[in-house]
């Protein structure tokens, strides 16, 4: 069969260039398969972000490289960040991967296929790699922002915004392909224009929600200090945007900011959420924080825990600092003790616990707009304009009759912790 098994790691930009690198191999004829035995390779897309990211990598690319023992000798294709990190390295201590490339080289990969797979007759239909009514839509490459802590401008380079028309015409094929739902997504979206002459994010969301269709649009990942009362008035008077914003504090204290190569304040911060949620009454916030950051004192991170705490965020994402090579943070004195990191990363996680739950609890009775994600006939699985997916959390909804891709009405009868309970009504 000419057919490849694909396993994409990461964050949403690796789940977009592995549907386009399946897209160009399905057009020269090469199919995707679920079932790696049905494949003539495995392709394993790498994320290399931070310590957990490249274990999780290194873990897959392992038990892929355990298939090749099985029938029809499989090739082993590793790529994407991870690969262009620490290609060598891999190239050494896996000597079963078959090639190699970085980011961004989805034609060699493609002819490489080809050439391996060009000589084995037969046909077949393919597989679905992504079955949800969702769909990442990447405007953006790469980043500018120099975080100390951050490899991705190594990898992926400068930042460039995609051209207006490819991510307009890549909206439109997704929705004629029946998604309900289009994530804007870069490694920062509000850096999307300044390398166009006369365009910025306001008017992407304005003209990706003018195109016909009944659908919701969400973004993520603002830099929190780029978000302007434009931005956010687009959002509040754009009826197809989700009232949704991810901006990545980081932190909150200014000293370490600045160590981070980040701008911003605790002072900032608390005044930007204040005013986020005065021109945008409904909106739910979501963040993320890193715990332990090099020469973080006590003191800086019971500010920062403070901070959290009055700033009540509806989703909250944590991580414990991970040193990467090369990066100048890693180079930095003052490094944190792992069991320090880990101490501050569960006390950040449990003063979140409660107001997480007291904002899902203000959910209860109310009803919303959902979009149902997946169901076995008996329970569905559906998200409001609050849950982005695969991060946050979903709303439950037992015996009752729907789609996948449909839009219902659910009224909240429980809160948890991270999910809720509803039921549809008309």
């Amino acid at each position: 069969m000419r057919k490849v098994h694909l396993i994409s790691l990461g964050c949403p930009k690796n789940q977009v260039d592995s549907e386009k690198l399946l897209s160009r191999l399905s057009a020269y004829g090469i199919l995707y398969s679920a079932d790696p035995v049905e494949a003539g390779i495995i392709l394993v897309n790498t994320c290399g972000f931070i310590g957990a990211a490249k274990e999780e990598s290194i873990n897959e690319i392992l038990n892929a490289a355990a298939l090749k023992s099985g029938p029809g000798r499989k090739k082993l294709v590793v790529y994407g960040c991870l690969a262009k990190r620490y290609g060598a390295e891999l190239l050494r201590e896996i000597p079963e991967i078959d090639a190699l490339w970085g980011v961004a080289e989805d034609e060699a990969i493609a002819d490489y296929c080809r050439g391996i797979l060009g000589k084995i007759s037969g046909s077949g239909e393919a597989d679905t790699f992504h079955d949800k009514p969702y769909a990442y839509l990447k405007i953006g490459e790469g980043c500018d922002r120099g975080c100390s802590y951050c490899v991705i401008p190594d990898i992926r380079g400068s930042y460039r915004s995609t051209e207006p028309d490819q991510v307009l015409s890549a909206a439109e094929e997704y929705l004629k392909s029946g998604m309900k739902e289009l994530i804007v997504v870069a490694q920062d979206i509000t850096s999307y224009g300044k390398d166009l002459r006369g365009y910025d994010l306001p008017r992407l969301i304005k003209e990706i929600a003018a195109i016909h269709g009944d659908f919701r649009i969400r973004l993520l990942y603002l830099y929190p200090t780029a978000i302007t009362d434009t931005l956010l008035e687009t959002i509040a008077s754009t009826d197809k945007v989700c009232n949704y914003i991810d901006m990545p504090l980081q932190h909150t204290e200014k000293n370490i900011l600045r160590l981070m190569g980040r701008g911003g304040s605790r002072t900032f911060f608390e005044n930007l959420v204040k005013r986020i949620r005065e021109i945008i009454p409904d909106i739910a916030l979501r963040t993320t924080v890193i715990a332990g950051f090099p020469q973080e004192t006590e003191d800086d991170f019971d500010k920062m825990l403070a901070s959290i705490r009055r700033m009540k965020f509806d989703r909250l994402g944590t991580f414990t600092y991970s040193k990467e090579p090369g990066t100048p943070a890693a180079a930095l004195k003052g490094q944190i003790p792992k069991r320090i990191r880990q101490s501050r990363y569960e006390r950040l996680m449990e003063a979140q616990a409660p107001i997480a739950l007291q904002k899902n609890r203000e959910l209860v009775g109310r009803s919303f707009r959902a979009l149902v994600d997946d169901t076995d006939g008996v329970i569905a699985v559906a998200r409001l304009y609050s849950q982005a997916p695969e991060i946050d959390g979903v709303v439950i909804l037992r015996d009752t009759v729907v789609s996948k891709g449909d839009f219902v009405n659910v009224l909240i009868t429980r809160a948890g912790d991270y999910d809720l309970e509803g039921i549809v009504i008309r």
